[in-house]
């Protein structure tokens, strides 16, 4: 098994229990999505957009059945027109998952959703890769990615983390006797040991601040006072006015009786 290739090993036991369970998971995480474009970057073998309503959807990838061949860190596709874009496993494989992110990161509309998976290095999967480092079996080849790193990535790049899940509890076994005898951990696992599991989903959402506007601050000093100063001598002209007439305001004056001049 020296020579396996990453399609080779989802075609064994071991791979086609975590398969189905990916895709089980990925079903859940986008049926509810809407947009106009999707994107699925990597693992061919995966229909990650199968549950999804969105019409227009785009597998890309550098070999296998794709839609579009080309490289992830390099995406023939126009900035802010995706959706909602999927990641299988397509950083821990990839020579340089930073310029994958920051590519991806220029597709997405704002608001848009991002959701990966990847192989979790703190978990009973994590201890098989530390004892086959320097091998070129997968998916033990891999750079397996920490949940709290990619996090990291993630928010340095205007993402907000909104789900994740664990799944893969049972021990990374090649056989389907043992993975048969240890079912009963992915229930347990999921239930005591949430972290644990050997693969994770995150969900996360491009936020793109808004602008605001800020006003000069005005200053009391600009402010004529000749606009009060006219207010105060109407005031006093009104006062002496009222004086001189010997009127009060308010106040209704009597009549003068019939036949006398006013």
């Amino acid at each position: 098994m020296t020579n396996l290739t990453l399609h080779d090993w989802l075609l064994t036991p071991l791979g086609q229990h975590v398969l189905g369970q990916e895709q089980r998971v990925l079903d859940d995480a986008v049926c509810n999505i809407f947009g106009y474009n999707a994107l699925q970057v990597f693992m061919p073998e995966l229909d990650a957009l199968r549950a999804n309503r969105i019409a227009h959807r785009i597998t890309l990838c550098r070999h296998g059945p794709t839609s579009l061949r080309a490289e992830p860190h390099a995406l023939p596709l126009a900035s802010q027109t995706i959706d909602l874009a999927v990641l299988p496993h397509a950083l821990e494989f990839s020579p340089n998952p930073h310029a994958i992110l920051r590519e991806i990161t220029r597709v997405m509309r704002p608001e848009g959703r991002l959701i990966l998976t990847a192989f979790n290095p703190r978990s009973l999967w994590g201890l098989r890769q530390s004892f086959s480092r320097g091998t070129q079996e997968y998916p033990w080849c891999g750079h397996f990615i920490a949940l709290s790193r990619l996090k990291d990535w993630l928010s340095l790049l205007g993402f907000e983390v909104s789900a994740g899940r664990f799944w893969a509890y049972v021990p990374p076994f090649q056989s389907d006797r043992w993975l048969y005898r240890f079912r009963f951990m992915e229930p347990a696992g999921d239930r005591w040991w949430g972290v644990g599991g050997g693969v994770y989903m995150l969900q996360a959402v491009k936020r793109v601040h808004g602008m605001r506007l800020i006003t000069p601050r005005w200053s009391p000093s600009l402010v004529p006072k000749k606009v009060l100063a006219s207010t105060v001598r109407s005031s006093v002209s009104r006062y002496n006015a009222i004086q001189s007439h010997k009127v009060l305001p308010f106040v209704r004056q009597p009549r003068p009786p019939e036949g006398h001049a006013p």
